[in-house]
């Protein structure tokens, strides 16, 4: 069986975290402005705040019992066998795959931004190119790369903050704070899970951890506070600067409300531009390190083709699995637009949580004695108001975007079907 090489530690394990998530703070949250106005998304965003807290504290459990790259779809394979396992697999491919477009769009955004020359499409497709090749190198040498962009994308949001909080205004941020009543809330509930989603992404690389118990468990909840006080903080100051309505529908919000504070052509508003490059660069090259590990478990199950498993003989890096990934990335962003590819992806998300937390309560019940290095708070409190949440969240996506829910179950009843078309005719050989 194919092996990875264990390089990441703690840090690591952070930055990948941290990195896996940060473009959350820099675009496609603002999108929830649209449907809640300022105070119905930032409800919204305490709410799955709580998702995430509860969660990630008892995702931890499964991720150290645990610690193979397949990340969520093992967990369900332990728990659910094969029918569980695809499921997860499947929402855990749609998460990233679509997040992964939808990073490469304000990735091109914001080039354009500076580059009003550059068009978004090419822009966007140059940076898939170039960042697949770096993870070609080795997980170790796209830790240090993701660590570094990490940092400099923290150190970017701490600056934006100190230039646009003088600014605030809460007259401003109170401006039809609440338009659409609690509806608007729940319709916000994909744009606030965009501020999160991913994180869960550090169980992919479980199998590359040196330390796997101790890294693991520190890595995921330093990386959850981290997130949760830049996300708050950045949404709070510029729905200050600017009314919603301003920000609501672009893809480059944190350069456009310096913009809107400095000017256009100030040269702080360009190296801001330019820097904040860096939180979207560390999200997009995290995630290509995760979707391509999920391909690799799955592929490495026989669920999906066995090439997608092949592993390069001196980089130990699933290189199968990165170029096909990015294939399928180019070609979503070719056909979707920011917001769609928002919601997909955190509709994946949801359903990535919600079967992780079935199965920590069935593997709770079935394998007492599975060694549990960190073990759940408060269990079962903490998972089951994940549970809940999850479930509401999915509740509200498939009301309020029944389309996009449509396609998303409709590929999942397709491959559950080409599974269960496989087993039948394997059986029918045997006999």
């Amino acid at each position: 069986m194919a092996e990875l090489k264990k390089a990441l530690t703690a840090v690591h394990v952070w930055a990948i975290g941290v990195g896996l998530v940060i473009s959350g703070e820099y675009f496609g949250w603002n999108y929830g402005w649209g449907v809640a106005g300022t105070l119905g998304l930032l409800l919204a965003t305490l709410l799955i705040t709580l998702l995430y807290v509860t969660f990630i504290f008892s995702f931890t459990e499964l991720t150290t019992a645990i610690p193979q790259a397949g990340g969520p779809f093992a967990y369900a394979l332990k728990a659910f066998g094969p029918w569980g396992a695809i499921i997860a697999g499947y929402a855990t491919l749609i998460e990233f795959l679509f997040a992964t477009p939808a990073i490469a769009l304000a990735l091109g955004s914001y080039v354009h931004f500076l580059y009003p020359g550059i068009a978004v499409i090419p822009a966007s497709l140059v940076s898939y190119a170039l960042f697949t090749g770096i993870n070609l190198l080795g997980v170790e040498e796209a830790a240090w790369f993701s660590l570094i962009m990490t940092l400099l994308a923290i150190a970017e949001l701490l600056v934006f903050l100190g230039v646009v909080l003088p600014h605030f205004d809460l007259q401003t941020f109170l401006h039809r704070p609440f338009p659409y009543g609690w509806a608007g809330v729940f319709a916000a509930l994909p744009f606030a899970i965009w501020l999160f989603v991913c994180l869960e992404g550090i169980a992919m690389v479980a199998e590359e951890v040196k330390d796997t118990n101790r890294a693991l468990a520190r890595g995921y909840i330093s990386a959850l506070l981290t997130l949760a006080l830049l996300a708050l903080g950045v949404m709070i100051s510029i729905g200050g600067v600017t009314q919603w309505e301003n920000l609501s529908t672009i893809d480059y919000p944190l350069p456009e409300s310096i913009a809107l504070i400095l000017g256009r052509e100030n040269p702080l508003t360009k190296l801001f531009a330019s820097v904040g490059l860096f939180g979207l660069i560390a999200s997009f090259h995290g995630i290509i390190i995760s979707y391509s590990r999920q391909l690799f478990a799955l592929a490495r199950q026989e669920y999906l083709p066995a090439s997608l498993a092949l592993v390069s003989s001196r980089r130990r890096v699933p290189y199968v699995a990165l170029l096909v990934g990015a294939a399928l990335g180019m070609t979503a962003l070719l056909v979707l637009d920011t917001s769609k590819l928002v919601i997909l992806s955190t509709i994946g998300a949801v359903v990535v949580y919600i079967i992780s937390m079935l199965a920590l309560f069935q593997l709770r019940r079935t394998e007492p004695g599975l060694n549990r290095p960190f073990r759940a708070p408060l269990y079962p409190y903490f998972p089951a108001i994940a549970l809940g949440l999850a479930t509401l969240a999915l509740i509200a996506m498939a009301y309020f975007y029944w389309p996009l829910a449509l396609l998303f179950f409709g590929g999942l009843l397709v491959l559950l079907l080409g599974y269960g078309f496989r087993l039948r005719r394997s059986r029918t050989k045997v006999l």
